[in-house]
């Protein structure tokens, strides 16, 4: 499930969008071929492309950081997408991912891009990252505000935000969790297989007076 991307540019130049986008530091090279693409930079030369998230035009190892948002709870397959990050991602690399929470408010309405897809919780997040061969190394959230367009609300963003890191809420709209690269990864060694010998059932043999008889 993939949300548009014209709906993508109409949340983000709304004020509610604005003040989400600066409190999450968005920042979108690569978009989907599902999704669809927007000229960014707008006043400056297009960094942005349309892509197949399964196979990033990058050889391996060639980046040192990729920030992933409105990705892995888009994305049909999160594993195929974060084992293609991993094979981009240079050795001492790290990915950034700003994934919906699964028990934030942001989720429960659709009048947001975090309230489609599949939000994650903590623990989602993490065994998906190491079953992807990546390590949680930090971990932080952000949009405690209420997905409110009023303007007391966005006003006080800033101290919504504030509040619940400090208080480490549970509620916040998005999980922003960093992770690095495994580069030896564990790989289990096949185990040996016992060779079964039949039993086998035991048989008579006549003795050797037994044979002189019948003779």
């Amino acid at each position: 499930m993939s949300i548009d991307v014209i709906d993508l540019r109409d949340f983000y130049s709304q004020r509610l969008g604005i003040v989400a986008r600066q409190l999450i530091n968005r920042c979108i090279a690569f978009m989907p071929a599902a999704q669809g693409v927007l000229k960014w930079p707008t006043a400056r030369p297009t960094l942005a492309a349309l892509v197949d998230e399964f196979s990033l035009p990058l050889p391996e190892a060639a980046v040192d950081r990729i920030l992933l948002v409105h990705a892995l709870e888009m994305a049909d397959d999160p594993a195929s997408l974060l084992r293609e990050v991993w094979r981009v991602l240079a050795p001492s690399g790290r990915v950034i991912a700003v994934i919906p929470n699964r028990r934030g408010v942001w989720t429960r309405t659709d009048n947001t891009p975090f309230g489609h897809g599949r939000p994650y919780s903590r623990s989602q997040i993490t065994q998906l990252l190491r079953q992807t061969w990546f390590t949680p190394t930090a971990w932080g959230e952000a949009l405690f505000m209420p997905p409110v367009a009023g303007g007391w609300f966005l006003r006080s963003a800033l101290m919504w935000e504030r509040a619940g890191a400090a208080l480490s809420l549970p509620f916040a709209g998005v999980h922003i969790v960093e992770a690095t690269k495994q580069v030896y990864r564990v790989i289990p060694a096949p185990r040996e297989r016992t060779r079964l010998i039949p039993a086998l059932k035991p048989v008579l043999v006549p003795s050797s007076t037994a044979t002189r008889d019948q003779l």
